[in-house]
């Protein structure tokens, strides 16, 4: 297929609708306003030579899982998925840590009476992986592709995640493990559909992993534009685009926006529904993010905890429900949920020898950038891992305002493109059949704030792209071929 597209932002979402077009022929270009492609998957050595910090993404359980990544061969352009000895671990205060593992025979082992329960909630799900994956990577207004599947997950995906937890599981250890993989939707576990989060990243781990990316998150970027160039594609950074025009005559335009740029974006005349639609889009609760150079390995008082990628640090269910309604009703929690990365546990490259790279963050009010957010971030690792503080060696702290600064779609430190709650746990970004149509022609949104969401898989991307796509093909049908 012939024709000229541009896509406006190089996020994984935007570099996946390149992709797809550039390997159906059209000629792409991708506009990006930052001085490297990646957008939320940038990596870069702020905590000093040698080091290896992931700006935003850092664990990718639906990077390694994505139907589109695996689709084009990104391992031929050097990304490589690496796995930590254990997936997640959850501490608690009184008792053993909650540990996720690869197999869900010993996560189910270790968790004792709570064992079988694990077992019931997830196995069906692990069964059916690569076409719950399908299904739930995409709209969820659709016929499904997979219904056997679908309809296995979705038994228990309506559920607030609280309510699940305490009627499967007996143990704080179970409870909080799961309610950890549930607190990845931002969103308190007694809201609905939170149980979904929690069933869905806990059979990711025992599927497909939760792996970090070699040598930082940027390699999943720089591994798409290098597909995207094999298929004659290309890249132009610092090239903020403003203006429609900027990019004309290209016949098809993806925006991987957010409704906010979308909507000062000059030259794009939305359809007056269309507009007042996405002027009452909701960004959600924010992260504060605090990267840690230490001198050596974290404290942990559990020592398991230190062979965990992801660590999960925020107490019992009851702790983390009480925190995450904090922050979404505008209070900083005293113990806010802290979501923390230990890339090096499969990837030493991270840091010199003999130190390492932590990342974390947590779930604070939007827009909030109260200092005392990473003080209370080293306070709560200072409760599982007393003297981590004694080791820190360089310190940054990245309040919401900061992250919007670096990426213009992390509105108030909104990392999911817009709150998950309400008709926007379904709907994104309005109500109506095509979530990435604009009602202009020819003109499609591709980012986290459409189907299905945040994270890094590039699902977004692929679904608008294919779209897009159809819309051409029958656009050019109706006009016997010609090109605009």
């Amino acid at each position: 297929m012939e024709g000229a597209a541009a896509v406006v932002g190089a996020g994984p979402n935007g570099l996946a609708a390149a992709v797809v077009l550039a390997r159906a022929g059209l000629d792409v270009t991708v506009h990006e306003a930052a001085g490297a492609p990646g957008g939320a998957a940038r990596s870069a050595a702020v905590l000093g030579p040698g080091t290896v910090v992931d700006l935003g993404s850092a664990v990718h359980p639906f990077g390694v899982a994505s139907p589109l990544f695996s689709r084009l061969g990104l391992h031929r352009h050097g990304l490589e998925w690496l796995h930590p000895p254990v997936v997640a671990a959850h501490p608690l205060d009184d008792g053993p840590p909650g540990l996720l593992h690869r197999s869900l025979e010993r996560t189910a082992a270790e968790l004792g009476p709570d064992g079988r329960a694990w077992s019931a909630l997830h196995r069906g799900v692990v069964e059916r992986w690569e076409q719950t994956v399908e299904s739930a990577l995409g709209p969820l207004v659709r016929v499904p592709e997979h219904p056997a599947a679908l309809a296995s997950f979705g038994l228990r995906a309506p559920w607030p995640a609280a309510a699940t937890a305490r009627a499967v599981f007996r143990t704080e250890q179970a409870r909080g493990l799961f309610a950890g993989s549930a607190a990845h939707a931002v969103l308190p576990p007694r809201h609905v559909l939170t149980s979904a989060f929690g069933t869905l990243f806990g059979a990711a781990a025992h599927a497909t992993g939760w792996p970090v990316a070699r040598g930082g998150s940027q390699a999943i970027a720089d591994a798409l534009v290098a597909d995207l160039r094999e298929h004659g594609g290309r890249v132009l950074l610092d090239r903020p685009v403003t203006d429609l025009a900027q990019v004309r005559p290209a016949e098809l335009v993806l925006l991987d926006l957010t409704p906010r740029q979308v909507l000062g974006l000059g030259g794009l005349e939305l359809p007056p529904r269309y507009r007042r639609a996405l002027s009452r889009w909701r960004y959600g609760t924010a992260c504060y993010k605090v990267d840690l150079l230490l001198d050596g390995p974290v404290p942990w008082c559990d020592p398991r905890v230190a062979r965990a990628g992801t660590v999960h640090v925020g107490g019992t269910l009851a702790q983390i429900g009480a925190a995450e309604s904090q922050a979404r009703a505008g209070r900083l929690p005293e113990r806010p949920f802290v979501l923390v990365a230990q890339q090096g546990a499969a990837d030493p490259s991270r840091a010199p020898a003999g130190q390492q790279v932590l990342w974390a963050y947590a779930h604070v009010p939007h827009g909030c950038d109260d200092p005392r957010a990473g003080e209370r971030v080293l306070d709560q690792l200072e409760r599982f891992a007393p003297g981590v503080r004694d080791r820190i060696l360089a310190r940054v702290d990245t309040p919401p305002s900061g992250l919007q600064a670096w990426n213009a779609n992390l509105v108030g430190g909104d990392i999911g493109g817009g709150a998950l709650d309400g008709l926007q746990q379904v709907f994104r970004p309005v109500v109506q059949a095509d979530p990435y149509a604009t009602g202009v022609p020819g003109v499609f949104l591709c980012s986290s704030s459409t189907p299905p969401g945040g994270g890094v898989h590039g699902m977004a991307g692929y679904h608008a792209a294919r779209r897009a796509l159809t819309g051409l093909a029958r656009d050019r049908r109706r006009t016997g071929g010609q090109t605009g």
